[in-house]
């Protein structure tokens, strides 16, 4: 992979400040050869995240601000893109009305009661999942916190490959879905099983293929919901993998 595609998906994906010279002659329509760099932005995004809690809670902050610091640090560095995403999808999903109507309702920018409620539980739940896991030792606890960005990143690949984009014309989905290759997606799904093994063991491991089973149930429903998938859903199944690769960890 050149490394200014590796900058522009790094751009993309989050709101580290990038040089824009860094990611120099990509276009949107390339963004999906990006995708197997998706663990690494993951192991950047989620150890930034996971030494500002562990700072938080080391210095006498304790386990709760601890959790709530590395919930909004993740928020903060990826500009709430996956957040929004899970919100525009539940207002869409849950508003009960034809196809068309619930992609309409996701491109509405205005927040509904199904998104305020969506994001609420995301949050709460991955906030008391990070205070049930602070029991670990300091160094164990920031391997796990790397790692639910990380699996977020990875099992997505499945949402993308040989999906259908569910909106007419292009949207911030369509470089990705139903657009990368096999390789591509076992590239990814390899990396970051490696990655998430190396930190996690193999703990971590078997709570990363729960979450790559749930995500493709997830999957499997957007498509029968919406007819495909799009950028929202892609966003929906991160901040989801997310959270049930944490609750996955608590019962090991």
């Amino acid at each position: 992979m050149k490394l200014n595609l590796f900058w522009a998906t790094v751009q993309f994906m989050t709101r580290l400040p990038i040089p824009e010279k860094w990611a120099e002659g990509v276009g949107f329509s390339q963004y999906g050869r990006g995708v197997p760099s998706f663990p690494l932005i993951g192991l950047i995004v989620g150890g930034l995240a996971g030494l500002i809690s562990l700072s938080i809670s080391q210095s006498g902050g304790g386990m709760y601000i601890g959790a709530i610091g590395y919930v909004l640090a993740l928020a903060l560095l990826t500009g709430g893109l996956h957040l929004d995403g899970l919100a525009d999808t539940c207002d869409g999903i849950f508003s009960a009305r034809q196809r068309e109507k619930m992609l309409e309702i996701m491109r509405d920018s205005r927040l509904g009661t199904y998104g305020g409620v969506g994001l609420i539980f995301c949050i709460f739940l991955k906030t008391l999942a990070i205070v049930e896991l602070s029991y670990h030792p300091p160094l164990y606890l920031l391997a796990l916190l790397t790692c639910g960005p990380i699996v977020g990143r990875t099992t997505v690949v499945i949402s993308m490959y040989a999906q259908r984009y569910a909106r007419e014309g292009e949207g911030m989905g369509s470089c990705y879905i139903g657009r990368i290759t096999s390789s591509s997606t076992v590239l990814t799904l390899l990396c970051g099983a490696v990655l998430v093994m190396t930190l996690g063991d193999w703990q971590g491991l078997s709570a990363m293929l729960v979450t790559l089973l749930v995500v493709y149930g997830l999957t499997l429903y957007f498509n029968y919901r919406l007819g495909g998938q799009t950028g929202d859903t892609l966003g929906a199944s991160i901040e989801s993998g997310e959270v049930i690769f944490l609750l996955a960890m608590i019962w090991q």
